[in-house]
């Protein structure tokens, strides 16, 4: 295949989530329904969402997202560096879908540099594959005790050569001087990479802007080339920033997810946001429990951490007060699903070297041990419900997709297993997971992305409730959000100026 030499354009925030990422995502589906081959590219993004691919790397599922808009298989390249936080002020670094090392804050941003020969390879890589690449910066580019040593935002942006479009979130209030106040900060070279401003999350009549985007546009030196409205969409989000846990709705099924510190892949329970008749609420405190029909225990960095948390808290012992009684059903993901267990040790510190040595008492719903390895589970898999007994029986030979991606070995459960799936990279088949009348358990991230899943699973809980099931109508997830994207572009087109930006991307610097 003929290298393409792809052109770039960078969108760089004035702030986290001004809304880059859906941008980014925005600007690659509508290049993909003008007939373009265009991919997106984010050099590195901290975040504890992440994915699996194909050939089994880890990486941002915001990049994930941005990929599917663009109507490409997600790919590494696009996201080379990922920081997966483990506690205050230390992350996992993970190289080109490889755990590095954990590494605190300091020694990492004495490192990173070295990293610039990945960063390189990553985007040129993409750019030989592409007409296009859209870049994605992260946080301010006016960090002034970051700028010397970045890789992320006007740093990439000389690698690659790429023009800047900066936006500004009005949602949250003084949006001019976002915009203003970070060209202000931005060095002379800098400023002559930025093409165009973006005020982005309007709500209301635009021409009141009027006379404020002039004034911004002569003092910033430059043209403001869309506002964006506010738009209600079901797409991933950036999860240290996301409006998803502050949501609340009544309704006649009422699911749980526990909202630990550390919660990590809170995507595997997106299907359930727009189901009529079922609210999903994340919740964080006891007090906010009530009396929910399922409680969920998610994904997690950091199970010693977030397991301490749980029975600190007093969320724990609420929980298995509401089991006892048989009030709700709980189920288990990943390092929620660990904790559920009666064991969890770290004899070699995999998860964290303080914990090196550490085993913690389980909530002993279920007769298991996890033991830490310092190798990493990654894969993606398919497979199906086993014969199972309990609340969600009828799943039983149903199909599931998805990925495995956890340190931790889990024995003990085998004959209650819940999923025989099949490991997409080596082949190999086996069964996993937890299966009984009330508790259920899995490292299956997406094992709710079937519709036929979540749709058997709310016809149970209703009957268990003696409740007529709501009627349930459940878009294919992938289609729904096909449809997602292109709402999306269509907001964009009559938002933006697309000429001026084809003209700028074309242009270069």
């Amino acid at each position: 295949m003929e290298a393409k030499n792809g052109k770039a354009l960078m969108i760089q925030g004035t702030m986290s989530s001004a809304g880059k990422s859906l941008l980014v995502a925005g600007l690659c589906r509508v290049l993909k329904q003008d007939g373009y081959q265009v991919a997106p590219f984010k050099s590195q993004n901290m975040a504890l969402n992440s994915y699996i691919t194909r050939e089994g790397l880890e990486m941002g599922r915001a990049q994930v997202m941005q990929a599917e808009a663009a109507g490409i298989e997600p790919s590494v390249y696009m996201n080379p560096i990922l920081l997966k936080p483990t506690n205050e002020t230390g992350s996992q670094v993970i190289v080109n879908g490889e755990v590095y090392k954990n590494m605190s804050a300091r020694e990492y941003f004495a490192y990173k540099k070295q990293l610039i020969p990945d960063i390189r390879y990553a985007f040129e890589k993409l750019a030989s594959e592409n007409d296009f690449v859209i870049i994605e910066g992260a946080g301010s580019p006016v960090e002034i005790n970051l700028k010397s040593d970045d890789i992320v935002n006007m740093g990439m942006a000389r690698i690659a050569k790429a023009p800047v479009l900066i936006v500004g979130d009005i949602d949250r209030g003084g949006v001019f001087a976002q915009l203003c106040g970070t060209m202000m900060l931005l060095e002379e070279e800098e400023k002559a990479m930025v093409k165009g401003l973006v005020i982005n999350k309007f709500r209301g009549d635009k021409t009141i802007l009027d006379s404020g985007i002039e004034t911004l546009e002569r003092l910033a030196g430059k043209p403001v080339l869309g506002t964006i409205p506010y738009m209600e969409l079901a797409l991933e989000d950036e999860d240290s920033l996301t409006d998803r846990f502050a949501v609340r709705k009544k309704a006649d099924i009422d699911i749980v997810v526990i909202r630990f510190p550390h919660i990590s892949n809170f995507t595997d329970f997106n299907i359930w946001e727009n189901i009529e008749g079922v609210s999903l609420r994340y919740v964080s405190r006891p007090c906010e429990l009530g009396s929910p029909d399922m409680i969920i225990l998610p994904g997690t960095k950091n199970t010693f951490d977030d397991l301490r948390w749980l029975r600190e808290s007093g969320m724990e012992a609420n929980i298995l007060r509401k089991y006892h009684a048989k009030e709700c059903v709980i189920f288990g993901i990943c390092g929620g699903y660990q904790m559920l267990g009666e064991r969890i040790v770290d004899e070699t510190g995999a998860e964290l070297s303080q914990n090196a040595g550490n085993a913690l008492r389980g909530m002993g719903l279920i007769p298991m041990t996890t033991s830490f390895e310092q190798e990493k589970e990654r894969t993606q898999v398919t497979g199906v419900v086993k014969k199972i007994t309990g609340v969600f029986q009828e799943l039983s030979g149903l199909e599931i997709t998805g990925y495995e991606i956890h340190m931790g070995k889990s024995t003990g459960a085998e004959r209650c297993c819940l999923t025989c799936i099949e490991d997409k990279i080596s082949g190999i088949c086996k069964e996993e997971g937890y299966a009984s009348e009330l508790v259920y358990g899995s490292y299956v991230h997406g094992i709710f992305d079937r519709h036929e899943i979540v749709e058997t699973m709310i016809k149970a809980l209703a009957k268990r409730k003696g409740i007529i099931a709501p009627t349930v109508h459940i878009l294919d997830y992938k289609e729904y959000k096909e449809q997602q994207y292109d709402k999306l572009a269509d907001e964009l087109r009559s938002a933006m100026d697309m000429k001026q930006i084809y003209t700028i991307i074309k242009e270069g610097i």
